[in-house]
């Protein structure tokens, strides 16, 4: 599995465990610190924390094992470190705090969508209007 196909498998566990407003950073050009940040809110220390564990274990399964976890007392910024790929799940005031985003602004980003969303939205079909006759 490549680094972006692990990002994206990261997006779809935070995405199981409600977590909002993902952005992918390629940081491919700008550092070798990683090839991508997966950047994501949650609005508790529960859910924080919850994402956290479902990115861990599910990955865990998979044979893939994390290198380093940072903030997991403090539940305000959880890092997950699997070296081509760094997760960041931020409580939301702490998101707004530290700007990541902005901080790596020269990256090139994609905000991710919700599975369950995008199949919604697939799925639905429109009524036709009545006519006024």
């Amino acid at each position: 599995m490549n680094s972006k196909q692990l990002a994206e498998k990261i997006t779809e566990h935070i995405f199981s465990k409600k977590g909002y407003d993902i952005i992918l950073l390629d940081l491919r050009k700008l550092t070798t610190i990683a090839d991508y940040f997966v950047i994501c809110s949650a609005d508790s220390d529960t859910q924080v924390k919850a994402i956290a564990d479902e990115i861990d274990s599910k990955l865990s399964e998979e044979g893939i094992k994390s290198w380093h976890i940072e903030g997991y007392r403090a539940l305000n910024w959880v890092l997950i470190d699997y070296v081509d790929v760094v997760v960041h799940i931020f409580k939301k005031d702490s998101r707004e705090y530290y700007k990541l985003e902005k901080l790596w602004g020269d990256a090139p980003s994609v905000k991710a969508e919700d599975p369950m969303l995008k199949e919604k939205t697939k799925t639905s079909r429109r009524v036709p209007a009545k006519s006024s006759k």
